[in-house]
């Protein structure tokens, strides 16, 4: 992990994300104070995982029970 101070950061910015892109943090400080941190996205498209709730979700028996017709209107 690196520590840099806002104008080194200005300074050096592409350096800093070839840092991050890397899979290195760097906090931005503004004097000895840190303000921020550059961290990687991770990727979104991983590999969906079935089963990954089972347990814990519940449907009651009442969803299975038909709407009110003051419900079933609304949606005509």
């Amino acid at each position: 992990m690196s520590v840099v101070t806002i104008h080194k950061a200005k300074t050096n910015l592409s350096r800093l994300i070839k840092k991050v892109a890397a899979g290195e943090e760097v906090i931005i400080a503004r004097g000895d104070k840190p303000v921020a941190r550059l961290v990687p996205i991770k990727n979104g498209k991983g590999k969906r995982r079935h089963g990954l709730l089972k347990g814990k979700l519940r449907v009651g028996p009442e969803f299975f029970e038909p709407l009110p017709s003051s419900e079933l209107e609304a949606w005509e």
